[in-house]
């Protein structure tokens, strides 16, 4: 769906529970720390940076510099959608709420400090 009314009216945006972490680790590469199961990775030079639940990162002694809260669109936005990250953006930003937004295949997802996760969940809600 390319539609940016619909794809906000149909978001239906839901909080996961847990708790993340964002993490550096330079010079590795995925599958030297893939047992700490990231829900999202990403290369830059610097290094590797890992999405990985707080529990996992914990154990393994994984230091980061915040908690973050998913917030998962469940609308099949197209690649090709335009607008959709902004809207949400910009709403966001609003509120003087950070967001780390990863777009994946089927769902967009908004990370947000643990601290404002309700606050960012109405905002997107207010949205459609």
């Amino acid at each position: 769906m390319t539609d940016l009314q619909q794809l906000l009216a149909d978001a239906n945006p839901v909080l996961d529970p847990e708790a993340y972490i964002f993490a550096t680790f330079p010079g590795a590469h995925y599958a030297d720390l893939a047992s700490l199961l990231p829900i999202a990775s990403f290369q830059e030079k610097e290094g590797l940076t890992l999405v990985i639940e707080r529990s996992i990162a914990e154990t393994a002694g994984v230091s980061s510099q915040g908690l973050f809260r998913k917030i998962s669109l469940n609308v099949h936005s197209s690649l090709q959608a335009v607008g959709l990250t902004a809207a949400i953006s910009r709403q966001l930003a609003a509120r003087g709420i950070s967001a780390n937004i990863i777009a994946a295949f089927h769902h967009d997802h908004i990370f947000v400090p643990e601290k404002r996760a309700q606050e960012a969940l109405q905002a997107i809600q207010d949205l459609g």
